[in-house]
């Protein structure tokens, strides 16, 4: 089962990277983050006044946040699926985006999610993933483990909706969490993607399995 773990924070163009990859290499690609979203969407859509935090993720309900994780009913693929709607673009959005680094240290939600990740690629045969832990702690015996990253103020112009300050914000919180924290992965590859095309970093990635 071939499996090529990318790993990297928030803008550093890991899905586009990843996606582009698995089509190079005719195989299958993950993406771990909107399962993470899709649980901080289902949350947004449920909290009453006051259920849900601050935005931030701070006072967030945590049974109610593995609730929601266990439920969810979400399929995975060139669009994204919850309960049978698509939700591709509602994950994308700025309130998700200030919610999800907080749904993702619940540490009931990452044990799920990495249960449903390593079903998902069992069943593809293999794949690209791509994530925050995924050479790490998801897949620690990928082929090849890639960490991509690139500037804050690269990544957030990337975002549109996030600015290097928010950048930064959800460094942190990503970086100093408790359960699988963003960290480059023993033996995982350090790409800078800043002011990079993105052929030009699929090139280096598809070059260093030989």
């Amino acid at each position: 089962m071939r499996v090529i773990a990318i790993d990297g924070p928030v803008g550093s163009g890991k899905s586009t990277v990843a996606r582009a990859v698995a089509d190079r290499l005719g195989i299958d690609c993950l993406n771990t983050g909107a399962m993470y979203r899709a649980v901080a969407l289902v949350l947004i859509r449920l909290r009453s006044d006051g259920d849900g935090g601050d935005g931030d993720g701070g006072g967030l309900d945590v049974g109610r946040v593995i609730d929601v994780a266990h439920g969810l009913d979400i399929e995975l693929g060139e669009r994204v699926v919850v309960d049978g709607a698509d939700v591709t673009d509602e994950i994308r959005g700025p309130e998700v985006g200030r919610m999800v680094s907080a749904v993702a240290a619940v540490p009931e939600v990452r044990a799920q999610m990495v249960a449903l990740q390593r079903g998902w690629v069992e069943s593809h045969g293999g794949a690209v993933v791509e994530g925050r832990d995924i050479g790490s702690v998801v897949f620690p015996d990928a082929e090849l483990k890639v960490f991509l990253t690139a500037t804050p103020e690269e990544r957030a112009r990337r975002r549109h909706d996030e600015d290097a300050d928010d950048v930064r914000r959800r460094d942190r919180l990503d970086s100093s969490r408790a359960v699988s924290p963003l960290v480059v992965a023993d033996g995982a590859v350090v790409i800078d993607s800043t002011g990079r095309s993105v052929d030009e970093v699929v090139d280096e990635i598809v070059g260093l399995l030989g």
